[in-house]
């Protein structure tokens, strides 16, 4: 694992001292090398206080998790741990061939017939109600209410949870709030929303683009948080974080290809959507943590920069290319999903990255909290000196 400390950085506001943030961001599957790290941190420090929480995409849901717990932290952990180990792709969308090509021709008629009133209109190109299902039971909220969030929020272990969904009208990032005291904010193509946050919020957020169909808040319909979402720290310093953790999904130097030759093919489908998929997901927290690297260098400058107070980061990734692991696991998708995937070129190594986010298959996921345990375990010291700041 490759973790990157930040020297202090600037944010707006005033904070209470020492203000511990947990920033998850997306990936699909991969978010369970999350749970990995967590559970590391969680063995060396079982009762470590984490007050604010934020996440977007599939981070949403660990986020979630940790905030609707009702016991400590290691417990909560545990807790999320057994509800990765007990998904399968069929607990996420629907996997069987009738489904699928249901899907299919909804999608050719639409394209057919020019998006006619008379075809049904497609949403997404799987359906995820089985996932809707999985997290009613798993967080025992059938009602969509995540009490658990507000019994910790009134009892002082949570301070404040956040939420990003993507308004798919506006096209602005949209940060769902619930805690007290937090100041609302409003920027250039993202805003916070103050309420309940339930369980329609953390399936909207998680609704890859395209791929999963988008979920109505309101009136309104919300997508993947991760699709605009320009500075994946803000939401934890606008909740007054002192110290923000947060653990990419993407290795630092991802596995390059080792047949030359396969790089002067055309690039598969699914190449493409690997690309635009990181680029949602994973490219924007190193362009963040970078603008936080500059904004430190100036307030360590010295004086002048008032309304700055000072922020620490650390940034802990994977030591491997997560796309590489998933290769290795493709086999153990679904028969149908996996041949219908094939005509999209994830059978090729160098478009694993759409594979990697969609396997949701345990020996996979297992693989991957094993290997953020392993991660973090060898840098032990690197998270204590962060946490005992």
């Amino acid at each position: 694992m490759s973790p990157d400390r930040e020297a202090p950085a600037g944010g707006a506001g005033a904070a209470p001292s020492g203000d511990l943030a947990l920033a998850l961001g997306g990936g699909g599957a991969r978010a369970a090398y999350q749970v990995g790290v967590l559970r590391a941190l969680a063995r060396r420090r079982p009762d470590l206080r984490v007050p604010l929480l934020t996440g977007v995409s599939a981070g949403a849901i660990n986020a979630v998790g940790l905030a609707h717990h009702p016991g400590g932290f290691a417990e909560a952990v545990e807790r999320l741990r057994s509800l990765w180990l007990a998904l399968d792709t069929e607990r996420v969308f629907r996997t069987d061939l009738a489904s699928l090509a249901w899907i299919a021709l909804r999608w050719l008629t639409s394209l057919a017939t020019g998006r006619s009133r008379l075809a049904p209109p497609p949403q997404g190109l799987v359906d995820t109600s089985p996932l809707r299902r999985f997290l009613e039971e798993a967080l025992d909220c059938r009602d969509g209410r995540l009490g658990g969030v507000e019994e910790n929020l009134r009892s002082g272990r949570l301070r404040a949870l956040a939420i990003t969904t993507t308004h798919y009208g506006t096209g602005r990032s949209i940060t769902w709030v619930r805690g007290a005291g937090i100041e609302p904010w409003r920027r250039p193509h993202r805003e916070a929303v103050h309420g309940p946050i339930g369980l329609e919020h953390v399936l909207a957020s998680a609704a890859i683009p395209v791929v999963f169909p988008a979920v109505r808040l309101g009136r309104e319909w919300h997508g993947d948080g991760g699709i605009r979402q320009i500075a994946p720290l803000s939401p934890a310093l606008h909740l007054g974080a002192a110290r923000i953790l947060t653990v990419s999904t993407r290795a630092a130097f991802p596995a390059a290809n080792p047949d030359a030759r396969e790089a002067e093919a055309y690039p598969a489908p699914a190449q493409i959507a690997g690309v635009l998929l990181n680029a949602v997901f994973l490219d924007m927290l190193d362009f963040d943590v970078m603008n936080l690297n500059r904004i430190s260098a100036l307030v360590s400058a010295g004086p002048g920069h008032e309304g700055l107070r000072p922020v620490r980061a650390l940034v802990l990734r994977p030591s491997r290319d997560l796309a590489a692991v998933a290769a290795e696991h493709a086999w153990r998708l679904p028969r149908a999903l996996r041949f219908l995937l094939h005509g999209l070129g994830t059978d090729e190594r160098r478009s694993a990255d759409l594979l990697s986010m969609i396997l949701f298959e345990p020996p996979f996921i297992r693989r991957l909290i094993e290997l953020g345990e392993s991660d973090t375990e060898e840098k032990a010291g690197d998270y204590d000196a962060f946490l005992d700041a």
